[in-house]
């Protein structure tokens, strides 16, 4: 009869194997090298679409939703948000978090592709595990996003990652021009994540999004430069902090430098104050 010694040293042994064999199973050597610092290779104001003008991104919005981007802009131009939502330092969402407002690290495991950002709530786990859509997913500004690496060389190496994202929620839009998705929320984005070949310090996503605000999928590719640090510097960036917009009742106002509300277009009258005991005169 084995002593409770002998026991509990086969199962640390076999604990101890059963973790060395899932190491090994996971080759680093097969996957491509992303480690480092990852920033937006354009410079100048960020665009959904960097290859385009601001505010000619070529969306090919429906008629209805060409009308509400027209509208969103002239109030934008009247010195108002539009339906941008995120003054309000509310989540950028998906496909947006990808234009890397700040640096981003990606982080490859077994079963998960992390792509951690520096800009505020817009982290994303890219499941790799082999999980389908099977069951209640809970939509989220990011939304649930579910990929596959795959050899597009034939070499024996993983080089691309295959994204598919869906269970987005919003209010969301694809930059600041205020270029709108569908109400419905039933959008779908498509990405290939892949290196340049010929300079391993160039990243690239190629994105593409199905959504009921579209006459047509619309790609657009964007790139990204590894910074060319041993230890690259990670700031915390907290949009909240001295942020001065203020929405009351869906109205935007700003905070004067003196802490009173001010309004951001001309002839904007006031929030309601019905619930607050008036000052008599």
């Amino acid at each position: 009869m084995l002593c409770r010694g002998s026991i509990g040293s086969i199962t640390f042994v076999a604990a101890l194997l059963a973790t060395l064999a899932g190491a090994q199973a996971f080759d680093e050597a097969q996957y491509p090298d992303l480690k480092g610092q990852w920033r937006r290779f354009e410079v100048g104001p960020v665009k959904y679409d960097p290859g385009q003008p601001r505010l000619q991104q070529g969306a090919p919005l429906t008629p209805e939703y060409q009308a509400i981007f027209e509208a969103n802009l002239k109030d934008q131009e009247a010195g108002g948000q539009g339906i941008d939502p995120t003054y309000t330092c509310l989540a950028p969402g998906m496909p947006r978090q990808m234009n890397a407002y700040e640096p981003m690290e990606i982080v490859i495991t077994p079963d998960t592709t992390h792509i951690l950002m520096e800009h505020i709530h817009d982290n994303r786990r890219i499941y790799t595990d082999g999980r389908d859509w099977s069951g209640e997913i809970e939509p989220t500004f990011a939304g649930y996003s579910i990929g596959k690496w795959v050899d597009t060389s034939g070499e024996g190496r993983y080089d691309t990652l295959v994204v598919e994202t869906r269970a987005l929620k919003g209010p969301r839009v694809f930059d600041s021009t205020g270029i709108p998705f569908h109400q419905d929320g039933r959008t779908v984005i498509k990405e290939r994540i892949y290196r340049e070949r010929a300079d391993p310090d160039l990243l690239y996503d190629e994105i593409t999004v199905v959504d009921h605000a579209l006459t047509r999928p619309w790609t657009v590719a964007k790139k990204y430069r590894r910074a060319q640090v041993e230890r690259p510097v990670w700031r915390e960036t907290i949009c909240a902090e001295q942020n001065a917009h203020v929405e009351i009742a869906k109205q935007g106002y700003m905070l004067s430098a003196d802490g009173f509300l001010m309004p951001t277009r001309k002839d904007q009258p006031p929030p309601d104050l019905r619930y607050f005991k008036q000052t008599q005169k």
